[in-house]
């Protein structure tokens, strides 16, 4: 059993997972608290939306429709991977579903097949709906299955679950088919392995000027130099971060010796992250300028 997270804590836990965040609106009080309990909360649903383009989704996932009040998720996540937080609180997105299937998220063990629809799910889980016309046709980004990860690793972080506590909207409630396109078993896999790198750092441990790198990192979609393996460095990454900035600017060709061998003497400073850093460098060197 949990309490939700406040919108506060909601939108620090997945910019601290390393995702591009939009707040929509007036997202943080866009719920349907009036109708309706808000937790405790046991779990992350996901959801595929029917439609496509991210301003039109966004606008109904935060309004709803005739048949259906917003807001209809906690969080857009679209094909580039950008979480567009619509909601807080109670989201019209689950439904009704099968009381076994919560029993199990609870017990973070194998679900059972969903053939009941006789639960408030609503009130239970965090919902994020995913950009994809869910014809088994529309493709699935790489930069969007990673946000996924990302948003329910980073709920599953604040309130202490393991992968066992993410769904699919299909596994919830019968005759559902959302997500398609990929299946959950890989998806929790996936969250698992995120789980089990070293947590993010609390931005208010930070600096000021290693805030600001943070910020720059979340604008420009990097890879959270946390989740590399082995000891934190916050001085290498905010090295790397600097480094790639650099690199994005110019194409492999004209990088002088001397600006390669300057790379090189400070991450000779880290022994710890050199490695890493180093290959990541020269895999952002070998694909050449960023489009």
């Amino acid at each position: 059993m949990a309490s939700p997270m406040s919108a506060d804590r909601l939108l620090k836990a997945l910019r601290a997972e390393g995702l591009a965040v939009v707040e929509v609106d007036e997202w943080r009080t866009n719920n349907r608290n009036a109708h309706g309990p808000w937790g405790p909360v046991h779990g992350v649903m996901i959801h595929h939306t029917v439609t496509s383009g991210t301003a039109d989704t966004v606008s109904l996932c935060y309004h709803g429709h005739s048949s259906l009040p917003g807001p209809l998720c906690h969080g857009v996540i679209d094909k580039a991977g950008t979480v567009h937080l619509v909601g807080n609180g109670r989201a019209n997105h689950a439904g009704l579903g099968d009381d076994d299937v919560l029993r199990a998220v609870i017990d973070e063990r194998d679900l059972p097949p969903d053939n009941e629809a006789n639960t408030d799910g609503n009130r239970a889980f965090y919902g994020f709906e995913c950009i994809n016309l869910g014809n088994g046709n529309d493709p699935w980004p790489a930069a969007q299955l990673e946000a996924i990860e990302k948003a329910a690793a980073a709920i599953c972080r604040v309130h202490g679950w393991s992968r066992r506590s993410v769904i699919g909207h299909r596994e919830w409630q019968p005759g559902k088919v959302d997500p398609r396109g990929f299946t959950m078993t890989s998806m929790r896999a996936r969250i698992g392995d995120r789980l089990g790198t070293t947590p993010p750092p609390e931005e208010d441990d930070m600096t000021p000027e290693q805030a600001r790198q943070l910020k720059e990192l979340h604008e420009q979609r990097r890879v959270a130099p946390w989740t590399y393996k082995g000891e934190l460095n916050r001085d290498a990454w905010a090295i790397l971060n600097s480094a790639w900035s650099k690199l994005d600017a110019m194409h492999p060709a004209e990088l002088t010796d001397a600006q390669i061998t300057a790379i090189a003497d400070r991450l000779a400073e880290h022994p710890t992250l050199a490695a890493k850093i180093a290959e990541q460098v020269a895999e952002r060197l070998a694909a050449g300028p960023a489009e």
